[in-house]
């Protein structure tokens, strides 16, 4: 694990109260009009699923977080999801841009609709940088529970494949997209989408192998 990402774990179980010592994740909020607040139930249940099954130590709500805040740097996970536009400023960029090259990491889901936005906009944070496709033998596949077929689909819109993407600094992986796959509707309550239990398992196995990925790599 990286020093900047343990150090700001350790900031982040040093800035809670003693009874509740854990590190915090974060929702990011966007500008732009889009719905950055979908799924609010999606966090809290995955934060539940990776303390019981993975035996992390988060605290059990998720924080929200601006783009552009300097609050940022406190968080090693942040998500964003969605399904409009999204607006970076130049500063956001810029902000997001230093997260990344210091440590933290940023999940995106394509709640559908959003793909075209996001992509946009992580162009003005790594200009330089392509969103690539990565293969079902990448390690964030092959945490606790095993993907040998890569991102799993949770919901059928279109009929195209679920794909996960990623930015690379080095080789690090520092943002991972995923696309037509609709992993945080499988983590919302069930009475949401009213997903069949093995399917939501699934979202969540998955979403346990990101944050076990993000806190080991």
């Amino acid at each position: 694990m990286r020093f900047q990402l343990i150090m700001w774990m350790i900031l982040g179980a040093m800035a809670v109260n003693a009874q509740n010592s854990a590190v915090k994740i974060a929702l990011l909020k966007y500008n732009g009009g889009g719905d950055w607040y979908s799924d609010p139930t999606a966090l809290p249940n995955l934060i539940e699923y990776c303390n019981r099954t993975i035996n992390t130590n988060i605290q059990t709500e998720p924080s929200t977080i601006e783009v552009g805040s300097p609050e940022i740097f406190n968080f090693p996970f942040v998500s964003l999801t969605g399904h409009g536009n999204i607006i970076f400023s130049e500063s956001d960029a810029m902000n997001l841009r230093h997260y990344l090259e210091g440590g933290g990491f940023l999940y995106a889901d394509d709640n559908y609709g959003m793909d075209e936005y996001f992509r946009r906009e992580m162009k003005k944070v790594f200009p330089e940088k392509e969103l690539v496709e990565l293969p079902p033998s990448h390690p964030v596949f092959h945490q606790k529970f095993d993907f040998p077929n890569g991102i799993p689909k949770i919901h059928e819109h279109d009929g195209k494949p679920a794909q996960a993407f990623g930015i690379f600094i080095e080789d690090r992986l520092v943002c991972l997209y995923t696309y037509e796959c609709d992993l945080g509707d499988g983590w919302e309550d069930e009475a949401v989408h009213n997903d069949p239990p093995e399917l939501r398992e699934k979202a969540l196995q998955m979403g346990a192998n990101i944050i076990s990925f993000v806190f080991n790599q």
